[in-house]
């Protein structure tokens, strides 16, 4: 039995789709339609109660939630130490400080940016809770902008790893705005990422669901 990973448009399942690729490992994907709602759907609800998308669910048939928890996962089965220092490695602390700095503040932040609608009572403030959003944003890039120049031109130097790849699948989400000029070494390291041979094609079409999305938030639709 093969990985089974349910994600699809518009869901953070790429970046799991990206590390399987990294580790050269086939799988399944169950596309899930969150658009539609299929997601808080019985069907998908008795893979995963919570109603997120990803889910994974490992050769054992474990099925498995929550997409830091799922690429890391991956990561340290498969990859042989490439996309994750092993438990003595001395740059592990530093590893997991970048991993988690981008899921666990640059993630929320721009989750407000593209869904406003979900963290306000009045429709009127979205355009304020999206400039302030973007604001906090680029203040965790000039972060990030100041520990590459400490250990560049990856996180953790030469050495490709998962925080590479995971801040190379939300970087180019506000990339399009015009606005990491400030931030050189974000956008070099950024470059690097796109082309690895692993991963263009998801790049491609991670720029394709976002002018996908932008359409339909255009015509009033989106995620809920």
């Amino acid at each position: 039995m093969m990985y089974i990973l349910y994600g699809g448009r518009f869901t953070r399942a790429l970046i799991v789709e990206m590390v399987l690729a990294e580790c050269g490992i086939d799988y399944k994907l169950r596309e899930i339609d969150i658009v539609a709602d299929e997601h808080r759907q019985p069907a998908y609800l008795a893979i995963n109660p919570a109603g997120w998308v990803p889910s994974l669910i490992t050769p054992s048939g474990e099925v498995l939630y929550e997409t830091p928890a799922l690429s890391l996962h991956v990561a340290e089965q498969h990859s042989r130490g490439a996309l994750v220092p092993d438990f003595d490695d001395p740059d592990r602390g530093f590893f997991l400080s970048g991993l988690f700095y981008i899921h666990d503040e640059l993630e929320p932040i721009l989750k407000r940016y593209f869904y406003p609608h979900r963290y306000v009572v009045h429709e009127a403030d979205t355009d304020t809770v999206k400039s302030r959003a973007l604001d906090a944003a680029l203040g965790c890039v000039a972060v990030i902008e100041q520990r590459l120049a400490r250990r560049g031109p990856y996180h953790l130097g030469e050495r490709f790893t998962l925080v590479d790849l995971v801040f190379g699948y939300w970087l180019p989400l506000i990339e399009f705005l015009d606005v990491l000029g400030p931030y050189p070494r974000v956008q070099a390291c950024l470059d690097r990422v796109r082309a690895r041979p692993a991963l263009g094609t998801f790049f491609e079409r991670q720029a394709q669901w976002r002018d996908e999305y932008a359409q339909l938030q255009a015509r009033g639709q989106g995620v809920k």
